[in-house]
């Protein structure tokens, strides 16, 4: 049984309804059973409890478990096996739901599909093993070299593939280092340039994400739920444009910019602010990165809020016409974080007071 959605979704209720039948099945087998001379004792299992799998923690923990109770029993000189499955090729069961895209990024991460037979002759082989669990999978070493380029393995398949050696001044962070690069493309580059290269970027890493061969395929206004985005494929979009950038975007972001062109508009906004000259800015807008990265939930009324609320007042204190004086105190006096932060961006400069469309994390 699958319940997918990403991990702050996951209620209590989904949780369960995905435990329930490998879990307690499993469980209530093994204590039904122990007395009794079994000559096997087969748990079917999936790889996404080794590895992970994006959308399916309650899946991949439900996994987790059954590999866990072949060791126990194992312990115990009971027999056990539980096998970690890859996905198989029939278009059928819980392979029904996978769409294009899931396939493409399947492929990309270097997992292959089963055919019966491959998994009838893995079955019987992984029953001689003596393991109490394997990983009967089918990987394409290819797509797996491809991925060792950019340092993107999966730790348990890093022996698989050599991985690339960087010279000692040269091995950083992939984030810094790609923004790096692109601040000093952006550095030389005029108005009309910066806008060109940053929705070139968005558009090339949403081709990459939904596995598009050509930007072509994603339009500057289409929307990116229109062109297939879940929130599985935002969340990783959003990912790799911190790595390209090194600006946090909120798991919102495909919501509060819609299409490859406004949220372009608003990275140039981010890595446009001037924040060198003064210290204070440089901090206000450090504030917006953590404040992005913050776990979802509501945030007004916070020990936080209430001190960006003072703060904010102080700032203003000394501000000419409508800006300054109780005015300011009594409108943010039920402000949270984001509301704060939106209004030192107004009144102090941290973004371009014109740009009426921008929207805060």
């Amino acid at each position: 049984v699958l319940d997918d959605g990403v991990l702050t979704a996951l209620t209590p209720e989904r949780m369960d309804a995905v435990f329930r039948p490998k879990v307690d099945g499993a469980l209530h087998l093994h204590e039904l059973t122990r007395e009794l001379e079994l000559s096997a004792f087969v748990l079917f299992s999936s790889a996404a409890g080794t590895f992970g799998s994006s959308g399916q923690g309650n899946y991949a923990a439900a996994n987790a478990y059954l590999d866990a109770l072949a060791q126990h029993r194992a312990a115990q000189g009971l027999p056990a096996i539980s096998l970690g499955w890859g996905m198989w090729s029939q278009d059928a069961g819980m392979t029904a739901q996978l769409g294009d895209t899931d396939h493409r990024r399947l492929a990309r991460d270097g997992l292959t599909a089963l055919s019966a037979a491959e998994g009838m002759e893995l079955f019987d082989t992984a029953l001689r093993t003596g393991e109490p669990a394997v990983l009967p999978i089918k990987l394409d070493l290819g797509a797996l070299r491809a991925q060792a380029a950019t340092g993107s393995v999966p730790p348990p398949l890093r022996g698989l593939v050599p991985q690339p050696r960087q010279p000692r001044q040269q091995a950083r962070s992939a984030h810094g280092h790609d923004a790096d690069a692109l601040t000093a493309r952006l550095a030389g580059a005029g108005s009309a340039d910066r806008q060109a290269i940053l929705l070139d970027l968005v558009r090339q890493e949403a081709a990459y994400v939904l596995g598009y061969t050509s930007v072509g395929r994603i339009g500057p206004d289409a929307a990116f739920t229109d062109v297939g985005f879940d929130s599985l494929t935002v969340i990783e979009l959003r990912d790799r444009l911190l790595a390209r950038t090194a600006l946090r975007l909120p798991a919102t972001f495909a919501f509060d910019f819609p299409t490859p062109q406004t949220l372009a508009d608003h990275l140039n906004t981010r890595l446009g602010a001037d924040t060198t000259q003064d210290p204070v800015l440089a901090e206000v807008a450090r504030l917006e990165e953590l404040v992005a990265a913050r776990p979802p939930g509501g945030a007004k009324d916070t020990g936080a809020a209430a001190r960006l609320r003072a703060l904010a007042v102080k700032l203003s204190a000394d501000a000419s016409g409508p800006a300054g004086g109780a005015d300011i105190e009594a409108t943010l006096d039920a402000a949270s974080v984001d509301d704060v932060l939106a209004f030192i961006d107004d009144e102090f400069g941290i973004v371009d007071p014109s740009d009426s469309d921008r929207a805060y994390e």
